[in-house]
């Protein structure tokens, strides 16, 4: 795995660290390297020669620094003498850009790889309301004149195999949120994100936030469950790879009732509310909770428990054997 330092004058380094794992979890191979008021050039230095020590591999090594040209860069810049192959150096550190270097790691192997993907997020992060006071952007090129019009795809169309694709289905009460964002949407790939939920279809603000919420290069939708269950049966989206998430499991049994192909669900957190009993850090259950689980399972379904992709897998049987306890006491 790609090692990180991320590197500043004072704390921020440590605290944008803290930001990064409180969004996609503990991270492994990656440190905090920080120039305090008192320090020299030489204790950033050490610092960064300890964290290149303690990685896996330390022939792959990103450095994420503040500022061009500042004492953590110019420490950097000495040490990657010798690994300009294989190291790289990013300027301007900002937390969209270390959150997506971390993300990365999981589908590249090359620190110069990742340095080339962190910096349109890192560009992409800054944004400003009302948008009014955003600059304007340059008017693209002339696209080619198509030879044809291009419409919608005729109802009945069947694209690739004709059947939608899975590649994660998660019960999460935020729904899309950055551990989702990146660190799932990372590991899975998706070309789409579709978040299934009555409420929030129905609720202009919440579905905005979560469209403008998607990674770059990724859709995320907001749909209805009796829409997923159309949607599922439709052949036009057989080339789609689709990140699903239901806000509870009800809802995502309804949908499978319906006739939603799912086998497997990440479950990553259910809120904790008057009535239910807290069963880990991130999931509460209800006798409800408990009855609709016992019936995704009885019906084939699987279930896969942690937040983020480098969790251990938690049992979601021991889970319902603390919540019953919990809601007898």
């Amino acid at each position: 795995m790609v090692g990180i330092i991320v590197a500043s004058h004072g704390s921020f380094a440590a605290g944008i660290l803290q930001s990064c794992q409180m969004i996609v979890g503990e991270q492994e191979n990656i440190k905090a390297c920080t120039l305090m008021p008192s320090d020299g050039p030489e204790d950033i230095r050490r610092q960064m020669e300890e964290a290149i020590a303690s990685f896996d591999d330390p022939s792959q090594v990103l450095f994420l620094v503040d500022l061009w040209g500042g004492t953590p860069f110019n420490q950097a810049n000495g040490l990657i003498a010798g690994h300009e192959d294989t190291w790289a150096i990013v300027s301007g550190l900002n937390l969209p850009m270390l959150i997506e270097a971390c993300g990365s790691r999981f589908t590249s192997e090359s620190a110069q790889e990742i340095a080339t993907i962190v910096i349109d997020t890192a560009i992409d992060g800054v944004k400003v309301k009302p948008e009014t006071l955003a600059p304007k952007a340059k008017a693209p090129a002339a696209a080619p004149v198509a030879a044809a019009p291009q419409g919608a795809i005729p109802e009945g169309t069947v694209i690739g195999d004709g059947k939608i694709k899975y590649v994660l289905a998660r019960i999460d009460t935020r729904l899309l949120h950055g551990q989702v964002a990146t660190a799932w949407t990372k590991t899975v790939q998706p070309n789409r994100i579709i978040a299934v939920s009555d409420n929030v279809a129905h609720d202009d603000l919440r579905k905005q936030m979560i469209e403008q919420a998607a990674p770059p290069g990724v859709k995320a939708h907001v749909v209805p469950i009796d829409k997923m269950i159309q949607v599922d049966k439709d052949t036009r989206f057989g080339n789609t790879k689709a990140l699903i998430l239901f806000e509870t499991p009800q809802d995502a049994l309804r949908a499978i009732k319906g006739g939603v192909s799912i086998k497997k669900l990440n479950l990553g957190s259910m809120a904790h509310t008057p009535g239910k009993a807290v069963v880990s850090k991130a999931v509460a259950m209800d006798q409800k909770d408990i009855e609709t689980i016992e019936e995704l399972i009885s019906l084939g379904v699987e279930f896969d428990v942690r937040k983020v992709p480098g969790d251990s897998p938690a049992s979601i049987k021991d889970m319902l054997k603390k919540a019953k306890q919990e809601l007898a006491k």
